[in-house]
Order: C-alpha cells, then sequence, then structure tokens
C-alpha cells in the first residue's frame, strides 16, 4: 500500500503585494520539500472581507511566479470554502463546546485590567485569550435572547472541551513532542462576528480538505497550535507534524510587514532585481534584512545585484 506524500502549504492573505518576508517563508517550504520530497500547495486565505481584495490575488500568483516558485495542484481559495467552515462550527455547537459572546473588545480590555488588579498573579498562558470568561455562563434562555438582537461571536468553552478530552492535548514539532492542558488554552474565538469564522477554524478545515501532513509557518503562529490541535481533536481531522521557523527580520529585531512599501517583491522586481539575486541573499542572510524600512527599491537592486 502506498504511504501518503509529504505536503506542506503557503498561505498568503492577499491584503496586498507580498514582501520579502513571504519570499523567504517561500524558501522555508522549498527547503523542507526538497528535503523530504514534500509538495507544497498554495491557499489563498481571503476570509476576511474587511481586509482581503480578490485584485490581490493575481498579483500574489504574479510575483510567486517571478520569483520562481512553483506550487502542486490547484489553489485553494478559502473564501469558495465557507460552507465547510460553518458546518465545522456547527458540529461544535452539537457538541455544546462553544458559546456566544457578546462582549465589544472595550469591555473585555476592561474586564481584564480588573481581574489583573484583583489578581496577585497571573500567568502568561492564562493571558493566551486575554477573556475572562463574561459570557461563559448565561443561560440558554438569555443567550437566545441576546442572539436575536446583538452581534456576537462564538467562543470555544475549553472546560467542555477537556471534559470531552479527557487529556491534554499533544503535537509533534519535528523530534519534539509538546503537551499542553485544554483549559489553559483560553475560550478563543472561533467564529467572528464581521466575518462568520475565524483563522483558527477555517485553517483545520482546510489542512484536512488538503491532506496537509505537515505545517512550515512562522513562529508568530507558533501560539496558535495548540487551538488547532484541540480543534481537530474535537473535530475528528487529523494532526499535522508542525515545524514553526524564525521570521525575516530588520538589524533591530522587527519583523517584516506589508505596510513597508520599499520591500515588497513588486518594487524589487520592477527595479530590475533578479528573482535569483533575491534568493542568494536571503539565503545566506541569517534571517536578516540588513536594509532599512524606507530603503528604496533602486538602492536594494544596486546592492544586491541585478
Amino acid at each position: 500500500m502506498p504511504t501518503q506524500a509529504y505536503r506542506t502549504r503557503f498561505a498568503p492573505s492577499p491584503t496586498g503585494f507580498l514582501h520579502v518576508g513571504h519570499a523567504y517563508a517561500v524558501m522555508q517550504l522549498e527547503q523542507w520539500a526538497t528535503k523530504h520530497d514534500g509538495e507544497i500547495l498554495l491557499r489563498i486565505e481571503d476570509i476576511d472581507a474587511t481586509r482581503c481584495r480578490p485584485q490581490w490575488i493575481p498579483a500574489i500568483q504574479q510575483d510567486l511566479k517571478h520569483l520562481g516558485f512553483e506550487w502542486h495542484g490547484d489553489i485553494h481559495q478559502q473564501s469558495q470554502h465557507l460552507k465547510s467552515y460553518q458546518q465545522a462550527i456547527q458540529h461544535l455547537r452539537d457538541m455544546n463546546v462553544i458559546y456566544p459572546c457578546f462582549c465589544t473588545r472595550k469591555k473585555i480590555k476592561n474586564a481584564v485590567q480588573s481581574q489583573i488588579k484583583t489578581q496577585t498573579q497571573m500567568s502568561s498562558i492564562d493571558l493566551f485569550d486575554a477573556y475572562p470568561q463574561t459570557c461563559r455562563h448565561l443561560n440558554t434562555q438569555e443567550q437566545q435572547k441576546r442572539m436575536s438582537s446583538e452581534r456576537f461571536a462564538w467562543r470555544l468553552n475549553c472546560e467542555k472541551a477537556a471534559a470531552i478530552i479527557h487529556q491534554p492535548i499533544q503535537w509533534a514539532e519535528q523530534t519534539k513532542i509538546h503537551t499542553v492542558n485544554i483549559q489553559h488554552i483560553g475560550d478563543v474565538i472561533l467564529a467572528r462576528k464581521d466575518i462568520g469564522t475565524s483563522y483558527h477554524i477555517a485553517v483545520v478545515v482546510d489542512d484536512a480538505i488538503q491532506g496537509i501532513t505537515h505545517v512550515i509557518r512562522g513562529d508568530d503562529l507558533s501560539s496558535s497550535t495548540p487551538v488547532h490541535v484541540l480543534l481537530q481533536k474535537l473535530l475528528g481531522l487529523p494532526t499535522p507534524i508542525y515545524q514553526h521557523h524564525a521570521l525575516l527580520c530588520h538589524r533591530d529585531g522587527q519583523r517584516l510587514a506589508k505596510s513597508q512599501q520599499s520591500i515588497h517583491l513588486r518594487h524589487l522586481f520592477e527595479a530590475g532585481l533578479s528573482s535569483q539575486s533575491l534568493r542568494d541573499f536571503l539565503h545566506h542572510c541569517d534571517g536578516v534584512w540588513s536594509f532599512p524600512a524606507d530603503t528604496s527599491a533602486k538602492y536594494i537592486t544596486q546592492q544586491l545585484g541585478s
């Protein structure tokens, strides 16, 4: 019987042009795929209609092709799979492990600040979600009444989830096994008021749909992994092996962002920088982008060579 192919994904959001940090991440995936004879799939994470724009999707594809990045199979676009995310949320509702939350950001912030003032100690893991469970104990009648007239989000009830799973959750990251107590995760939001789902739900459903065996992503997302593994357990989905790599950063340690116009791949390529010159620099830079954020694409191209 043939073994399942190793498979990972590159999953940008169409909120603007890709920057050199994305190119650095792509190269991490390519190195992994070469080592393990694995496949890299392309996923467009566009569930957030307040920030994502469809016109950025062709630009992402063009810049990736210019970079020389090749993906396997068809492109998976999250906005075309909203029904699958709603089915997952309904499954969690049927399990009674989520509840409606009517709190605004301001109300949550005030409640957390008040809670911190009254407690002598609060571990960093208790602040993972920074939500004081205000709406967790509303009775069904009050929930239904408020749901009919107020906007709400769906939150995970970690206490009930722990009662179902009956054990700490575990996942593999290369050769290391991580273990987290479920109740330490926090009552995270699983369906936002404005988009009807969340990154957490979408990503675990997508990984199952696409047959992802390994998740290779930046270490800025490592704190999301316990949430994803818990959802996989609750939804009966497979848990991939995880690997979190360091992000490309400026010399001061600040990670790159899309708002920094001068380091977009599109601008570098238009200035005449070849993809090979960029790849050579990123391969030997030890994760440090040595140009200030306001450096022009022309200057960078001159320094790196065409």
